[in-house]
Formats: structure tokens, C-alpha cells, sequence
């Protein structure tokens, strides 16, 4: 199953961050991505449904332990081609826990994924995401992860623990 190591932090703002991200980058630009995630409820992990701007989508469940720093999350990731009558099915079937908007801007940094998202309703962020590859140890991604915030200039008290979804929920970071 794929896994990988994630870090959330505050920050002041995207663009402020993103010449930092690039520097980091062989990349030149960043790639801008609009994600609109519907969470439902289930008595297991998370599932979101993800639709794109293209109105592609894909359904999402991953377990993450919410804590602050790096945290290993394992997900499986199944394409969808009708996102609109999914989310109603699985409204009716499960329930609705909530919705993330956000703008977010990629940046390839090695194996690590730097998101810069400016979410809807709670301002911007920073989430990085080491994809482990086969055989790799999660403290192996860990450190990689805390390489990248540290290169960022990012500190510990920036850190948040949950979700999203939590956040704008009101729950503690």
C-alpha cells in the first residue's frame, strides 16, 4: 500500500513561501491545482472525494495519526468519473463530515511533494509530502521531511496536527 510522510504548518503566505520552495526545486514554476474534497463518515481512517477543476475526481482513504510534525499516513487512491453523483451517493449513504476548498501550488522538491495551499475559510499553508518508495523506513521519509521544512525556514510552533477539515471545524491544532 502507498504511504508516505506528511508535514502541516502555518504560514504567513503562499507567495512569500514560494520562492523558497523553488529554490529548493529543479523546477522552474509550480503547478497550480484546485481541489475541492468532500469528507464523509466512516468508522475507519478518513474518505474524501476529490474532484479537480477539470472535473476529474478521485476517491481518497488514508489513516494518519493526528500529531504535530512528521506523521507517516497510508492511503489508497481510486479514479472517479462521476464525481457529482458519487458524492450525493455517498452523502446518502454515509454522511458528510465537511468540505475543503483550496488553491494549491506543487512544487517538486526530490521525493518530496510542497504544497502551498491557500485553503478557503483558513488561510495558507504548507504541507509536505514524502513519498516513501519500496523499502523505505518512515524514519528514512521523516528525516528527508524535517531536511525540507528546516531548508524552508519553518519552525516547530508552525506546525499544525489535524486535517483541513478539523481546522475549519473549529478542533484545536
Amino acid at each position: 500500500m502507498p504511504a508516505n510522510v506528511e508535514i502541516k504548518a502555518r504560514i504567513a503566505s503562499v507567495e512569500a513561501m514560494l520562492p523558497r520552495a523553488l529554490a529548493l526545486s529543479e523546477d522552474e514554476h509550480a503547478q497550480l491545482i484546485h481541489q475541492d474534497d468532500t469528507f464523509f463518515t466512516v468508522p475507519h481512517g478518513r474518505l474524501k472525494l476529490r474532484v479537480f477543476a477539470d472535473g476529474a475526481g478521485e476517491l481518497i482513504h488514508y489513516h494518519r495519526v493526528d500529531t504535530d510534525g512528521p506523521k507517516v499516513s497510508d492511503y489508497v487512491i481510486a479514479p472517479v468519473t462521476d464525481p457529482d453523483a458519487l458524492r450525493q451517493a455517498l452523502q446518502r449513504a454515509c454522511g458528510q463530515l465537511g468540505r475543503v476548498r483550496k488553491a494549491r501550488l506543487l512544487v517538486l522538491v526530490g521525493p518530496t511533494r510542497v504544497h502551498l495551499d491557500r485553503v478557503e475559510g483558513l488561510g495558507d499553508f504548507l504541507e509536505l509530502e514524502v513519498v516513501l518508495s519500496k523499502g523505505q523506513t518512515e524514519a528514512e521519509g521523516q528525516a528527508i521531511a524535517r531536511a525540507v521544512m528546516n531548508a524552508l525556514g519553518v519552525k516547530e510552533d508552525a506546525l499544525v496536527s489535524g486535517a483541513y477539515l478539523d481546522l475549519l471545524a473549529g478542533v484545536p491544532a
